[in-house]
């Protein structure tokens, strides 16, 4: 299935005036790493960020990429609904979870990768590259091979983009069906934080080929009261993960009073 010709045509978010971008330094919730954080007030129309340039820069996306290929496998008619179960091959792989079969929604809450290779297979290139580029997702590079270009080859994608895809998710502007929408929303959902509060979010971890750094990704979304808060972290560094980067985007989020502190 193609994405829809009407739906390709570009949606220009209301970003907020550059009077009302605030940049704060919150490297004291990342020690160690060099670390990059964007928060935005959806309603209130303000960004908070953490080392701007570092912001604006692109690096792969990782397993965050598993967000839009969650969207891309339920679009195309790969993955029928979050149930849908794909068998382990039986290559034992260096997290045990892994080492099983798996649905959609638990392949997205433990990071399978295998999973989402065999989903991007099925996919295949041209369909990929159609629903990346409908997507507007990064610098919209698959070139690395269908089931490796999000882990370092050729995909990028900055911190700054990250949050404008979440806000085109959560606001209904990407070109998928709102049933696709609703599938990828509901498997993002974390443990519950506090009462009325709604936290997504994803990992990601990987290193680039050409750097000498691993990085680390944990991005998503807080909704509470009615309000949407869209984040992304990013640290880089000798031990950098999206396991690493969780606990401490959550003390920023905490700190910025988005989380209740843990």
């Amino acid at each position: 299935m193609k994405p829809p010709l009407a739906l390709l045509a570009v949606v220009v978010l209301a970003a907020p005036a550059a009077g009302e971008d605030v940049e704060k330094d919150l490297g004291h919730h990342f020690p160690g790493f060099r670390s990059s954080f964007v928060l935005r007030d959806v309603a209130g129309g303000r960004t908070v960020r953490h080392d701007a340039p570092m912001a604006r820069a692109r690096t792969s996306p990782c397993s965050t990429f598993k967000i839009p290929n969650s969207l891309i496998g339920l679009e195309t008619g790969v993955i029928p609904d979050a149930s849908f179960v794909l068998k382990w091959d039986g290559v034992r792989r260096p997290r045990e979870e892994w080492n099983r079969d798996h649905d959609l929604r638990s392949a997205l809450k433990h990071s399978v990768v295998w999973y989402y290779q065999k989903l991007a297979r099925r996919v295949g290139p041209e369909r990929m590259q159609q629903w990346v580029s409908a997507l507007r997702y990064g610098n919209e590079d698959i070139s690395g091979g269908i089931d490796r270009f999000w882990l370092g080859p050729s995909l990028r994608i900055s911190p700054d983009e990250q949050v404008d895809f979440l806000a085109r998710l959560h606001a209904g502007q990407l070109p998928v069906s709102a049933r696709s929408l609703a599938i990828v929303k509901d498997i993002l959902v974390q443990d519950q934080p506090g009462p009325g509060i709604v936290y997504r979010g994803k990992t990601g971890s990987c290193q680039d080929p050409g750097a000498s750094d691993p990085h680390g990704w944990w991005v998503g979304s807080v909704e509470q009261e009615g309000r949407l808060h869209l984040f992304a972290a990013l640290i880089e560094g000798p031990g950098a993960s999206g396991l690493v980067c969780r606990p401490m985007a959550e003390k920023a989020l905490a700190a910025l009073g988005v989380l209740p502190p843990r």
